[in-house]
């Protein structure tokens, strides 16, 4: 399923329709949500130095890490960054958001890090964040697209109003060289309102929620512990997908987070756990053995008359099978049996000679009704 969140940003949107757009939510009860954007944001990366991807570039607005951060980021998932000077763009809004600390810029970041990012020093003007936005991602692309990833929107929310982060967000969803965007957000750190609003603007909605919700509220023993270490390193990873027909389409699957990354493992639905459950009990094999077909071939069924190479005569009433025998038949009245092949016969007798035979005309064929 995170294969197929990749994959959607990945294709972009059609032309004249929106990018699409992806929240992902996360919790202190589940703090995942950072990496599950860390592999988004490597996956579309990937697609994009393969040159599988609508888009040609990639911004990144970095909030709450720096840009040194995605640098060996990257270079840990093998992404070679020395030739991504064309295609990748940090704007960075993290060392220093107010522009407070001018002097001391150039030593809080390295020289790898500076040549693919550039300053925000003012994050409370969206307007002028939102011309940097579009020019990082313009710059080498030409008229090709580009996507945008937004590392926290929580952070944008301490400095602006809830409507001006909401407006840029569409604006940039909306803008034509736009290919797709995606952001973080904590979301137990809004008011549900502000999520609503952000879910509407989403075209996907990805949820990281705890592995184990009863562990939350409890008295601390070791059942519980150990139900809170799972929330630790496991979560439910809810994605919810809207179509352009207007459906929408829910799935989720379980996360499990480790020091090589973050792993996803689909979880199976109820009716499908159920149909697990009812499969053992009318489970059959519809294949015969070798040895199942030898003693199948052995059985001599109704129809089958064996006549040991000799032909078979049956008797149906119409005709006789021989004039000694008839009279034989008739003079005893008795079943005789067969002297060659030592079996008995059923013989049928007609109890008059006006009884007509055994025929395949109707016999009231002649009635005028």
């Amino acid at each position: 399923m995170a294969d197929t969140i990749c994959r959607t940003l990945r294709d972009g949107g059609l032309e004249g329709e929106h990018a699409p757009a992806l929240t992902i939510k996360d919790s202190k009860a589940s703090p995942f949500g950072f990496d599950v954007f860390n592999y988004v944001l490597t996956q579309l990366s990937n697609y994009i130095l393969a040159g599988k991807s609508q888009s040609r570039g990639l911004v990144v607005v970095a909030y709450s890490r720096s840009p040194s951060f995605y640098v060996d980021l990257l270079k840990r998932r093998g992404i070679d960054i020395a030739s991504s000077h064309d295609w990748i763009h940090i704007l960075d809004c993290y060392t220093d958001p107010l522009g407070w600390k001018n002097w001391l810029i150039d030593k809080d970041i390295s020289q790898e890090a500076s040549s693919l990012s550039s300053f925000c020093q003012d994050v409370r003007n969206l307007d002028k964040l939102y011309s940097l936005i579009i020019e990082q991602g313009l710059i080498g692309q030409g008229k090709d697209r580009f996507s945008i990833a937004i590392d926290s929107v929580s952070e944008m929310v301490r400095h602006a109003s809830i409507s001006s982060v909401a407006g840029i967000l569409s604006n940039l969803r909306s803008h034509d060289q736009v290919s797709s965007i995606f952001w973080l957000l904590h979301s137990d750190l809004h008011e549900i309102k502000f999520t609503s609003v952000l879910e509407y603007l989403s075209s996907m909605v990805a949820s990281v929620e705890p592995f184990n919700q009863a562990a939350f509220g409890q008295r601390v023993d070791l059942e519980n512990l150990s139900m809170l270490e799972q929330n630790f390193r496991k979560g439910k990873f809810h994605v919810r997908f809207k179509r352009r027909n207007g459906r929408v389409r829910v799935m989720c699957e379980e996360i499990l987070v480790e020091l090589a990354g973050i792993k996803f493992t689909p979880v199976l639905s109820e009716d499908e756990i159920i149909n697990q459950r009812l499969l053992p009990k009318v489970q059959f094999n519809l294949q015969l053995s070798e040895e199942e077909r030898n003693e199948r071939a052995k059985v001599v069924l109704p129809f089958e008359h064996q006549g040991n190479g000799k032909p078979i005569q049956i008797y149906d009433g119409r005709r006789s099978l021989g004039e000694n025998k008839e009279e034989a038949l008739v003079s005893t009245g008795k079943l005789q049996p067969d002297e060659d092949s030592g079996k008995g016969q059923i013989i049928y007798f007609r109890d008059s000679d006006d009884e007509m035979p055994d025929s395949d005309e109707d016999p009231d064929d002649d009635l005028d009704i």
